[in-house]
């Protein structure tokens, strides 16, 4: 072998221990860990029942007949406990058409002073009417009786019984007065209207139902509401 041939193989071999030596050795791939266990699936814990379906509802209460309702508590009752006298409504209508002092009232009316001083009396006491002075020109002080709120508020009241007996009481002649509005003149009337506007007319169809100051009489029993399942 001659020269140049040894240096070239001295070249090639020491290159190739250069690339050797450059080269990382390999580390063995590390042991691969067997992939973890699957959990199984935790058990499908069923959809929960509609609840529509499932929850029971409580019936409505049963209704009650009128007649288990105490009849003091209502308020016709006690509206009547003030005025149903006779003699009172007639007080009313007078002092409502001005008939205001005591002896006008007594000589309009008939009735024994000692009963209309009785009944203007408790008018007073419960604030359907007030007791003003006057005083006419060159004579002593007096009183009459004029309409508060509350009692201008049975205008209606009397109205319907007026109306009532003018449909059912007059005489052949015809009715004895006709209420008409100061205002136009037209006839007054009393009529039955619901909050939305609506006439009931002659035979009104009414439901009545239990307020919160009703009160069930003693004795009687209301069946309490029971689940339904629907």
């Amino acid at each position: 072998m001659n020269h140049a041939t040894e240096d070239v193989a001295a070249v090639v071999a020491s290159a190739s221990a250069a690339a050797t030596a450059a080269e990382p050795a390999l580390t063995p791939t590390a042991a691969l860990t067997p992939t973890a266990a699957l959990t199984p699936t935790a058990a499908l814990t069923p959809a929960p029942a509609s609840t529509s379906a499932a929850t029971p509802t409580v019936a409505p209460e049963p209704a009650l007949p009128y007649s288990a309702y105490d009849s003091e508590t209502c308020s016709i009752a006690r509206t009547l406990a003030l005025i149903g006298d006779r003699w009172t409504l007639l007080i009313l209508r007078d002092v409502t058409n001005g008939v205001r002092r005591f002896d006008d009232l007594a000589g309009h009316l008939g009735v024994a002073r000692n009963v209309l001083s009785k009944r203007l009396a408790a008018l007073v006491e419960e604030g359907i009417v007030v007791r003003a002075a006057y005083r006419a020109e060159a004579a002593r002080e007096r009183h009459e009786y004029r309409l508060t709120e509350a009692g201008r508020d049975l205008l209606p009241i009397l109205l319907a019984f007026m109306g009532w007996g003018d449909r059912h009481l007059a005489g052949p002649s015809g009715v004895p007065s006709l209420p008409t509005h100061a205002d136009c003149g037209a006839p007054v009337q009393v009529a039955l209207v619901c909050a939305d506007g609506h006439e009931l007319g002659p035979r009104p169809r009414l439901r009545l139902t239990p307020g919160p100051g009703s009160r069930v009489r003693d004795g009687e029993k209301q069946v309490p509401p029971q689940p339904q399942h629907g």
